[in-house]
């Protein structure tokens, strides 16, 4: 029976899946026992994929304005109505939304169609909302947004730190990983920082239940405590960094005793006594971050706060040693590389004049954008203003993910063109298209995707299409040929696109940028066939595991700087009319929206809708109780979500 290779569509682990057919039936999936990711083990929503897939919920054909078209129809309809809206208004009224649902194929294409060749760099991504933190705090840095960890270092560290990271349900495989090696290290030790008491602190060592919004002054207090207490590695700070006088000024302003540090945070001084202590003492030390520090009004302050930590003790890019930054989507990675947000240009160039005339050439692009792009929520308010009026969205449902979810409602109602691909016939989004284009799905899709540790994957396709659906690049190639751009965009198949992706990373190789992976610029569509997981950069044939080990960065003094951090609030204010904070979290058996998981009748056994959290003593205050339904609201929304009472 035949057998593929692909990769889990779900978190940013990036695990590998073995699909087996029997004829034209659908064995249950399998862990890919050589995948360096997760060597054969699965998560329940990975072991669930093959009951996910069916066409029940599927958009199988192109529609205009709710009436099937042919694909010829609605591509020379978007044609029609992007040359009509560029000349009347100009490139700054048009903008993508894409998705890390995305390959790195369709990421790409995007990317060049948008700002190469359109010449609008209006292109963001729903990894705005979970990313882009992590993405300024590594290019403040170290230069470049480049992980410096791999996951086993995760196993060969003493110390593990999880911060705003419930990894036993956002990234179970990783977080079993963890588990594992310690039982095989007992004296490896786990400390959670995390508001909530989650099942990530079953096995926790110790337990940080900070207030909400507080980690930077957590980690400003470190840094003072590894000052005073004789825990710097002067020689690294002084050969391989700069400005670390003016971080540590700035920590001692906002957290210059334990005690001040234990007071702001909401945590007995003892607990965070034995934190400092166990971080100072323990040079293999890894700390993971995730959505509960990127999520955040001051999230790139926060990650770099935890870089800070890292660099004054050296622990950077070293076995068992450095700071982690956990991708949330399979592809969030992907779409940072090629130059998925608005930014960044691309191949992690930005908008400075060497790296716009080296892209634009590479690219033969004559109308290559000169400037950043409006990022997320300014885009949907420039919907809003009427400023944009052509908006293609792209893998994701931004009218459930974007916050204030009711006012982009009436913004996409009253913009002029909107067109959504999509492998699912009815979101909250789609509803509001003119166009709506059938996306490939997981199984029919075929590319590649990059995971947390930097490393390359191929998604390989094993279904045909469902109905009339098509991969994303194909659609948008399609527009920059309409658009008399055929020498541009004349890709044959994802090889063709990945090759010419690949090639351009090697306009990085004279930098310090550590992305290139232009060896593979000349691989052939057998080679990318059977192309093997790699992490990039790729040099000689081999990839790297970790990043800046040696102490030499992507900056141009190949220092790695300190930021100085002045630690804010949320900006939600506790007061009468809004009394409680709300933090989100990821389910473990659900993911975003729920239209794929929801399929599964095994998945729902676990939670089967959206729900509410809330302590014993606020339900008490608000006159809740367990399993009944409450609306929560702000200024901008509101919704109503089943109550679940939790001590935690």
């Amino acid at each position: 029976m035949p057998v593929t290779r692909t990769t889990c569509p779900y978190c940013g682990v990036g695990c590998g899946v073995s699909v087996t057919r029997n004829g034209i039936e659908l064995l249950p999936v399998a862990g890919d026992s050589e995948h360096p990711s997760n060597f054969g083990k699965l998560c329940v929503k990975g072991s669930a994929l093959h009951e996910t897939l069916g066409e029940q919920r599927r958009l199988l054909y192109p529609q205009i304005n709710g009436a099937r078209a042919t694909w010829e129809q609605a591509l020379d309809d978007i044609s029609a109505r992007l040359q009509k809206t560029l000349r009347e208004h100009g490139p700054q009224a048009v903008a993508l939304y894409l998705s890390g649902q995305l390959l790195t194929e369709d990421y790409y294409v995007a990317n060049k169609l948008w700002k190469g060749f359109v010449g609008s760099a209006n292109v963001d991504t729903n990894s705005r909302l979970c990313m882009s933190s992590a993405v300024a705090a590594h290019v403040r840095a170290f230069g470049e947004d480049a992980v410096p960890a791999c996951y086993e270092d995760v196993e060969l560290a003493d110390l593990v730190i999880l911060i705003g990271s419930n990894s036993a349900w956002a990234h179970p495989v990783l977080h079993q990983r963890l588990l594992h090696a310690r039982k095989q290290r007992p004296g490896t030790k786990l400390v959670v920082i995390d508001p909530r008491r989650t099942a990530s602190c079953d096995q926790a060592d110790l337990h940080l239940p900070i207030k909400p919004g507080a980690d930077a002054f957590l980690f400003n207090g470190l840094l003072v405590y590894l000052a005073d207490n004789n825990a710097l590695n002067h020689r690294y700070i002084k050969e391989h960094t700069r400005d670390f006088d003016s971080a540590l000024s700035a920590a001692r302003a906002s957290a210059p005793t334990l005690a001040a540090v234990a007071e702001v945070c909401g945590v007995e001084v003892e607990r965070v006594e034995k934190f400092f202590r166990w971080f100072a003492q323990t040079p293999r030390t890894v700390t993971l971050f995730s959505q509960g520090i990127n999520q955040s009004s001051s999230g790139t302050d926060k990650g770099n706060a935890i870089i800070n930590c890292h660099l004054a003790t050296g622990r950077v890019g070293l076995p068992g040693a450095s700071p982690f930054s956990i991708t949330g989507q399979p592809n969030a990675m992907g779409g940072r590389e090629v130059g998925g947000l608005a930014n960044q240009l691309a191949v992690h160039r930005s908008f400075e004049p060497e790296s716009i005339k080296t892209v634009a050439k590479f690219w033969r692009a004559p109308n290559i954008a000169k400037t950043p792009g409006l990022k997320a929520v300014p885009l949907f308010e420039a919907i809003e203003r009427g400023d944009i009026k052509f908006l293609w969205i792209l893998a994701t449902n931004p009218l459930v993910s974007m916050p204030e979810a009711e006012r982009w409602q009436r913004a996409l109602k009253s913009c002029e063109t909107v067109i959504v691909s999509d492998c699912v016939r009815a979101t909250d989004t789609t509803q509001f298209a003119k166009i709506l284009l059938p996306a490939a799905g997981w199984g029919e899709k075929d590319g590649t995707v990059t995971s947390s540790e930097r490393t390359i994957s191929r998604q390989r396709s094993f279904l045909p299409c469902a109905g009339e659906a098509k991969p994303d690049w194909w659609a948008l190639a399609e527009i920059g040929k309409r658009l008399g751009f055929a020498h541009a965009f004349n890709f044959q198949n994802a090889r063709d696109v990945f090759v010419e992706y690949a090639a351009l990373t090697g306009i990085n190789r004279a930098t310090p940028l550590q992305l290139d992976i232009s060896e593979l610029s000349a691989i052939n569509r057998a080679q990318y066939d059977a192309l093997a997981p790699f992490q990039w950069p790729l040099l000689n044939g081999n990839g790297a595991r970790r990043l800046f080990g040696d102490g030499n960065f992507a900056t141009a003094d190949k220092r790695a700087h300190f930021i100085a951090i002045e630690p804010q609030w949320p900006q939600s204010i506790i007061d009468k009319t809004t009394p409680l904070i709300l933090n989100t979290g990821r389910v473990r058996d659900q993911w975003h929206t729920m239209t794929r998981t929801a399929e599964s009748e095994r998945l729902n056994r676990h939670r089967s809708e959206p729900y509410l959290e809330i302590h014993p003593q606020d339900a008490a205050v608000f006159g809740l109780a367990d399993g009944e339904i409450a609306e929560i609201f702000n200024r901008h929304s509101k919704a109503w979500l089943r109550v679940r009472i939790e001590p935690g």
